[in-house]
């Protein structure tokens, strides 16, 4: 796999996002804008990301409550320790950025519309793009999930598996990786039950601010 580099430089954005205590009562905030480098760094750091209704519709959101994976707080089940233990896949990081976000956008409905695919692999070619790869023992791409990292923000973006698990470790990988390089907000967005049994919890709009103030400060490169 070819090295990630580290973060490139991005000039300014050419927007202003508005108070995300402005969004509606479904979180969303914005309309418009572009999908350039320096908008979706600016997103993430503000606490916006984008979920296009469809290609022509780019909407920005912020919603209240907010779900995190607090990294000390990792729920292994016991069939995932087994899992792990087993060795039955292998893990790898931005080793299949394209093939991940492609797994991720292969269902039936799809926010991933093709220029949001376009800007995120541009996003990962310049460094603050990620992802993590799941194989499975004939070298097929198992599962996966994609994100992005801001110093010590890692937002997560999707996830997909093709196999019993594989998400999962997936996760559990990256919450590791995680630890590691010095990430301390997980940012999964909004709560799903299946992001519930790893420990994802909400928490309010202007708590999650406040620990992302705090994380996007931290001179953290995930990619080390």
């Amino acid at each position: 796999m070819a090295p990630t580099p580290p973060p490139a430089r991005l000039p300014a954005c050419r927007f202003r996002f508005p108070d995300p205590a402005g969004a509606d009562a479904e979180g969303l905030l914005a309309q418009g804008g572009d999908l350039e480098p320096a908008t979706l760094v600016a997103a993430y750091r503000q606490g916006v990301f984008p979920w296009p209704h469809d290609d022509a519709a780019l909407l920005w959101w912020s919603p209240d409550p907010r779900a995190i994976l607090p990294l000390e707080a990792l729920h292994v089940s016991r069939s995932l320790a087994a899992t792990i233990r087993r060795a039955r896949f292998r893990v790898t990081l931005n080793a299949a950025f394209a093939a991940v976000i492609d797994g991720c956008a292969a269902r039936d409905e799809t926010w991933i519309t093709p220029a949001l695919r376009a800007a995120y692999v541009r996003l990962h070619g310049l460094g603050w793009a990620h992802s993590v790869e799941v194989w499975s023992p004939d070298g097929a791409l198992a599962g996966g999930l994609y994100g992005v990292a801001v110093g010590g923000l890692f937002a997560a973006e999707s996830m997909f598996h093709r196999a019993t698990d594989a998400s999962k470790v997936a996760v559990v990988a990256l919450v590791q990786h995680a630890r590691r390089v010095g990430t301390t907000l997980l940012d999964v967005q909004l709560p799903t039950a299946h992001l519930a049994t790893l420990g994802a919890r909400v928490v309010s709009r202007a708590e999650y601010l406040r620990r992302l103030a705090a994380a996007v400060r931290r001179p953290v490169t995930f990619a080390a």
